[in-house]
């Protein structure tokens, strides 16, 4: 680079800045976000003298003030409190800090002499939808300058933007006013327009229908208003999607790499038109990718993920075998006390009114980071400190050799289709521990996946990129101010990107502050796999149980074949079989559907049998078989929530006549009856059957009546019928539960229980010892 050209351009560098900010009345916004927070750090702990106001929006009732005293209690504050002292802090709160209810959409009146406006709110997220984008990122700077402009003041307005404002370019970006000549009110009025027009589609019958069949498909078993539930986020999900995709295109169509840095360029331009154009001075500040403090306020200092650590955790998990970076882009990354500094000082040094100075906070031009040294960096850190694995013990760090975006879009393409193939089988086969754990896998494998492609989506401008920011002006300030000050920069307030080494950075700074962070070292054991607490002992618990494949080891399919085989004659049993199986597909299209539909469906073969003689069979040999195909471990947990003194009922959508062998073991029982002419059974239910969304209002009416704490409540169910009920209660198990419940259990780590049919003898000795507990209750009673 000649000498002509790596001079700064635009309004001139100080020869001796000031550093000092003296007395100023500063303005901060996005003082509660991650570099707002180092920015109000610094003003406090070397800036004494300055008075700061603070835009901070009243959340959840609590007024701004409040969440300002809950901030400083952070981690950056930390050497700040403890070198002033909590006196200092409080004088602090009540004298240098002047908190302003409200949001950058609902501005309060401005001081009119305020000397400094740091403008450092805005959303970072990549991917929003394009509305929120442009009402955060546009509105929030329109709806400053405003305010700023309606105050009558004349301050010094710092404009933290981003250095990639300059889009999908190759080359050199300066640091200078950006030259597109997009009408950015226009564009702001469209992204507001696209959510009205997205939203009305989304209402479209057509779209509808699809969202009905969809849910009804996943969660028809559940009920008709989880099917509307799961209907209506599915159109919710599809209106943000289509939201998400008009800011991708439209930021692509325009010349920029997503929705964020499309507003962040709008915000400047709307800063130039509405703050400089009227006669104020503006200097814009564009940090690259801020990541952790490199020495200030303590090294690895962060506040949650930043813009590269997902794609740092995802290596360092896994899921990231290949990535379609480009091995000699350049990451540029610049660490929070350098971008801080950059700040603080363009403050204190303005530009002319109408003249814009601008500033990169960067390290591609003068520091380098290529993607290929960044690759190295984790492989390094996390083959020397691997993350844990539940079932290998660590994590292999992926070796990546760059394929290029197009291969790895095949591989995951790919790879879902297979694991969608693994889904299918998997999902028809019985609910065993073995198959839960595959299903478990393949939600895992799904989720790595979709990992995948959302961080490829994201970030592939970014490692794909081949800008490099021109920072002449930013290195002139930094010599200037070592020229003026050298004793007050080497006591870190300096911003020199030549003084970092990224592999000490990496290894030693950044990468553990983040596994740290996220308790990366953790594992946190399987909710499955939790021994029992001891069963509080109260009276104001209920404990629900299912019946069919909960207590007993059958269906309502069997207890009718139980029921015939006891009732009818050896020339009867080969036609009703015959009939039984003709009708079984019918059934289980119907069981598949809605769980009150197939039991209606198969109630209806009751039909003309008599009352009495049902009675007499379920009485012998029937009520043998029931006990034979009952549980256990069910009879066990029966046995301890009546000895805690909870209330223990079974609940079923059969009738109450097929469940009277087990009746003694309950404290009620709640069952659907039959109705009957002349002591004969119409094949008729009185009521709809007890079951998914009838059973969930049941429960809660239930407990309303008799003074019940459903969260301190248990709940024992096999379906996905009963996950609407179970999901009302504290302590909801899985037993032996379908593949829908099963993953449903998984994802809500609820306990899983695998229940299975014992010996007969254990079985009666349970019965006999209930049988027992409730004649002693009705003596208690009866002396009563």
């Amino acid at each position: 680079m000649s000498d002509a050209s790596s001079r700064p351009t635009g309004p001139s560098i100080p020869l001796s800045p000031n550093h000092d900010l003296g007395s100023a009345r500063v303005l901060l916004t996005g003082g509660t976000g991650f570099v707002g927070q180092a920015i109000l750090e610094r003003l406090l702990a070397d800036h004494p003298d300055t008075t700061i106001w603070l835009l901070i929006r009243p959340k959840s009732g609590t007024p701004g003030v409040n969440r300002l005293r809950h901030l400083l209690r952070k981690p950056v504050f930390k050497s700040w409190r403890e070198r002033v002292g909590d006196d200092e802090v409080e004088r602090a709160v009540t004298e240098r800090l002047r908190v302003l209810d409200g949001g950058l959409d609902t501005v309060p009146p401005l001081p009119a002499d305020l000397d400094v406006v740091i403008h450092s709110a805005s959303s970072v997220s990549f991917d929003p939808p394009i509305d929120q984008a442009f009402e955060t990122n546009v509105g929030g700077a329109v709806g400053l300058y405003e305010a700023l402009l309606a105050s009558g003041g004349d301050p010094h307005v710092v404009h933290v933007s981003t250095a990639y404002v300059g889009g999908l370019r190759k080359g050199l970006f300066p640091e200078a006013s950006l030259t597109h000549d997009v009408d950015w009110r226009a564009e702001f009025g469209a992204a507001r327009e696209a959510r009205a027009r997205a939203e009305l589609s989304s209402r479209q019958p057509e779209v509808l229908r699809r969202f009905v069949a969809e849910a009804r498909a996943k969660h028809g078993k559940e009920g008709p208003l989880a099917v509307s539930r799961e209907a209506e986020t599915a159109r919710g999900e599809w209106v943000k999607a289509k939201l998400v995709d008009a800011g991708r295109m439209r930021a692509e169509s325009l010349g920029w790499t997503d929705v964020y840095t499309l507003t962040k360029a709008f915000a400047e331009r709307a800063a130039e038109q509405l703050w400089a154009a009227a006669g104020h001075r503006l200097s814009v500040v564009r940090p690259a990718i801020v990541e952790s403090a490199l020495r200030h306020p303590f090294p690895g200092w962060i506040d949650g993920f930043k813009v590269a650590d997902p794609l740092i955790m995802a290596y360092g998990r896994g899921m990231l075998p290949e990535f379609p970076g480009v091995p000699d882009s350049v990451l540029d990354v610049i660490p929070v006390d350098f971008v801080v500094n950059v700040i603080l000082l363009v403050a204190a040094n303005p530009s002319p009114p109408t003249d814009p100075a601008y500033f990169h906070a960067s390290s591609g031009a003068g520091n380098p980071l290529p993607i290929h040294r960044m690759f190295s960096n984790l492989s390094m850190f996390f083959t020397a400190h691997p993350l844990p694995d539940a079932d290998k013990g660590t994590i292999q760090a992926p070796t990546w050799r760059f394929p290029g975006e197009r291969k790895i879009q095949r591989v995951v393409r790919l790879q879902a289709r297979l694991n969608d193939a693994r889904e299918s089988v998997f999902m028809r086969l019985p609910s065993t521990t073995r198959t839960r754990d595959a299903l478990a896998s393949v939600d895992q494998r799904r989720s790595d996946l979709e990992s995948l492609q959302s961080l490829t989506d994201l970030y592939r401008h970014y490692i794909q990129s081949e800008i490099i920011f021109d920072d002449t002006r930013t290195r002139a300030l930094q010599a200037a101010l070592v020229a003026s000050a050298p004793a007050e920069v080497s006591g870190d307030i300096g911003f020199d990107v030549t003084d970092i080494d990224w592999e000490d950075y990496f290894q030693n700074v950044h990468i553990p502050a983040i596994t740290t962070m996220t308790r990366a070292f953790t594992v946190r054991a399987a909710s499955a796999s939790k021994p029992d607490a001891a069963l509080p002992v109260r009276s104001d618990v209920v404990a629900v149980f299912d019946l069919e494949g909960t207590v007993v080891d059958s269906n309502i399919v069997e207890q009718y074949l139980w029921v015939r085989s006891s009732g009818f004659g050896k020339a009867a049993w080969p036609a009703e079989v015959a009939s039984l199986l003709a009708s079984l597909p019918g059934y289980l299209r119907a069981e598949q559907r809605d769980r009150g539909e197939f039991i209606r469906a198969f109630l209806r073969r009751y039909e003309g049998m008599p009352v009495a003689r049902l009675q007499e069979v379920v009485a012998r040999s029937f009520g043998q078989t029931m006990l034979r195909h009952t549980m256990p471990e069910a009879l066990a947990r029966i046995a301890e929530h009546r000895a805690a003194g909870h209330r223990t009922v079974l609940v079923t959508g059969s009738i109450g006549t097929l469940v009277a062998p087990l009746a003694e073991l309950f404290d009620e029982v709640v069952a659907g009856t039959m109705h009957q002419r002349d002591g004969v059974f119409t094949g008729y239910l009185d009521q709809p059957p007890l079951v998914d969304e009838a059973r969930a209002a049941w429960l809660q009416r239930y407990a309303q009546r008799n003074g019940l704490d459903l969260s301190a409540s248990y709940g024992y169910g096999d379906s996905h019928a009963d996950l609407v009920w179970l999901e009302l209660l504290g302590h909801p198990s899985a037993i032996n539960p379908d593949a829908n419940l099963s993953r449903e259990a998984l994802r809500r780590r609820w306990r899983i229980r695998d229940w299975k049919r014992g010996p007969y003898e254990l079985t009666a000795r349970y019965m006999e010892q209930a049988r027992l507990k409730a004649a002693q209750s009705k003596g208690v009673e009866g002396t009563e």
